[in-house]
């Protein structure tokens, strides 16, 4: 019996741990149940937190953004707008000065030397495809090979493979002028005085700073090219004109 009561006594201890130790595992979990609902708590507020600030600094973000457009677009307007009033300043500076400078070679009588023979080679290559320019002469003077006995003089002749440009500039174009200039052209005689240019195509460009309507007209008629200022630079004013004749 005294054997049997003690097996009995092991075995309400055993059973009297066992329940402690139950117990001790209950009190973790409910433990750890509570940590993890107030960690799980505090992280839910932090992700509330973190969303409303996101929101926050997204909407701060989109008002500067808006704010740097506002502003670029005003500078960039205001930047457009002084570079077109430089072009504009620069454009009549331009002109005024070209003015200037016509009116002085005008009176120097140098009009072909300072604006016309240097405007001439771009103007030969842009519309005569003369890409290879083999002289340039500017004043020349020429005794007729023929005839010694008559000299003339030549304002400007540009030499390219197969075209000879011949340009007469005046200071003051009058109808005259370009009459006498015609005739000179139609006459054949350029070859009298340059037999070395014969088989290549003569190009006559009559020019001036300015140039009237009529006279234009006249020199289209006659398929002579009529030069003058377009703006800021000397161009040809009737190039399509002649070549439409031209064509005929």
């Amino acid at each position: 019996m005294a054997e049997i009561k003690e097996k009995v006594d092991r075995l309400e201890e055993a059973l009297i741990e066992l329940a402690k130790a139950q117990r001790r595992t209950e009190d973790k979990l409910q433990d750890f149940k509570d940590w993890s609902q107030k960690n799980i708590e505090e992280i839910r507020k932090e992700i509330e937190e973190f969303k409303e600030w996101t929101k926050q600094n997204i909407e701060g973000m989109k008002k500067e953004t808006e704010e740097f457009r506002e502003w670029a677009k005003q500078n960039l307007e205001r930047i457009q707008r002084s570079s077109d009033e430089f072009k504009e300043w620069t454009k009549q500076n331009i002109r005024e000065l070209n003015k200037k400078w016509g009116e002085l070679s005008n009176k120097l009588g140098t009009i072909a030397e300072d604006i016309v023979a240097p405007a001439l080679p771009d103007i030969v290559k842009k519309y005569f495809g003369c890409t290879t320019i083999h002289d340039i002469s500017v004043r020349r003077t020429k005794r007729k090979p023929n005839d010694p006995s008559k000299v003339r003089e030549f304002d400007v002749i540009i030499l390219c493979d197969d075209k000879v440009i011949l340009n007469q500039t005046k200071a003051t174009p009058r109808s005259e002028y370009a009459r006498e200039f015609a005739q000179f052209v139609k006459s054949g005689e350029f070859f009298e005085y340059f037999p070395e240019y014969k088989g290549k195509e003569l190009i006559p460009i009559f020019s001036s700073l300015n140039l009237p309507v009529n006279i234009v007209k006249y020199l289209t008629k006659r398929k002579i090219y009529a030069m003058a200022m377009r703006g800021e630079y000397m161009d040809i004013l009737n190039f399509n004109e002649v070549a439409e004749r031209k064509d005929q």
